[in-house]
Formats: C-alpha cells, sequence, structure tokens
C-alpha cells in the first residue's frame, strides 16, 4: 500500500494530466479516483475539494516564484540579465502548468490567482524600472516579460538554448538594452 504522501502526488500527477486534457472544470474528483484504481473517500482524505486539489498543484510553482522574486527584491542592485534569465528559467521549467492556467483562466481567477500573477508582473518591472516607472517602461517590461512567458510556450519544439537566446534578445531589444554576449 502507498505511503500517503504517494498517493498524494499520485492524485496530483493524475489530476494534472486529466485537467490538462479536459479542463479543471470537466474533471469530476470520481474521475480522478476511477483513473488512480482508488476510491472518492480516499481522494477526499487527501483533498477536500476540487479547488484544494488544483490549489495544491499550483502552490508550490507560485511559492517558487515568490522566492526568487522576494531574492531579487532584496537585492541591493538588480542585474536585469540575471533576472530576465531567472524569468526565463521558471516559465520554461513550468510550461505544462503554465499551459494549464492559460486554458483554465476562469478557474484560477476564482482562486485569486490572476492577480497574483498580475502583481508580479508589476514588481518585475519595478525592479527594472524603480518604484514609479512611466507608462512607456511599464508596457516595456511588460512586452518583455510576458513575451518571455509566450515563448516558453509557443515554441516548445525549440532546444532551450535557442529558445532562451531569442527570448531573452527580443526582452532585451523591448526594454531598450543590449544582450550580454559570451565572451
Amino acid at each position: 500500500m502507498p505511503r500517503p504522501s504517494d498517493t498524494k502526488q499520485r492524485i496530483q500527477r493524475t489530476a494534472r494530466e486529466l485537467f490538462a486534457r479536459q479542463g479543471v472544470h470537466r474533471t469530476s474528483l470520481q474521475e480522478i479516483a476511477n483513473q488512480l484504481g482508488i476510491t472518492k473517500p480516499a481522494l477526499y482524505y487527501h483533498f477536500s475539494s476540487r479547488e484544494e486539489l488544483v490549489r495544491s498543484i499550483v502552490q508550490p510553482i507560485i511559492d517558487e516564484e515568490e522566492a526568487f522574486l522576494a531574492a531579487q527584491e532584496a537585492l541591493p542592485e538588480v542585474d536585469p540579465y540575471v533576472l530576465l534569465n531567472g524569468y526565463f528559467d521558471f516559465h520554461y521549467r513550468h510550461r505544462a502548468e503554465i499551459m494549464l492556467m492559460l486554458s483554465e483562466l476562469t478557474t484560477f481567477a476564482e482562486l485569486g490567482l490572476i492577480e497574483v500573477v498580475l502583481a508580479w508582473r508589476r514588481r518585475f518591472g519595478r525592479l527594472l524600472h524603480g518604484a514609479d516607472p512611466t507608462l512607456e517602461q511599464a508596457a516595456r517590461a511588460v512586452v518583455a516579460f510576458g513575451g518571455i512567458q509566450d515563448c516558453t510556450i509557443q515554441f516548445p519544439d525549440v532546444p532551450e538554448e535557442q529558445l532562451r537566446r531569442a527570448a531573452l534578445d527580443a526582452a532585451c531589444a523591448a526594454l531598450g538594452l543590449h544582450p550580454p554576449r559570451p565572451a
């Protein structure tokens, strides 16, 4: 018999797959339980609702991004290239979950997660342009960060380093920065 933590992880993995294939609202907890060969009460032992299950899947990702952003905010001076690279790495690593979030915007809005993402974008922009960016600076930051995120999703078959270079070059162009080149 699997340990509870193993069962919890199996439930999350199966839910992720079904949510991605069918959507959150079209996937019932009974269907997840059936797929795993467990009873619905066994699933409820780990997750009291679909919303709790969805949140359990995305919360570690939210915590990871928040930790990166907070670490950048704690620095006396931010290196824009380190910031952009870290942002790319995060989105590249979590492409599947981000696709799920984009396909289920209503669900994630109901969980209050859309505002979290929008607040992050504002914070990233402030890291680059200070506490009171101009509209032009804020727009450039939105284009840069949104573009990086979109590139990680739009081009799933491009090798990571090739995609990194193209996405970061485009983000630097949007921000008016010269991309660093290897020596």
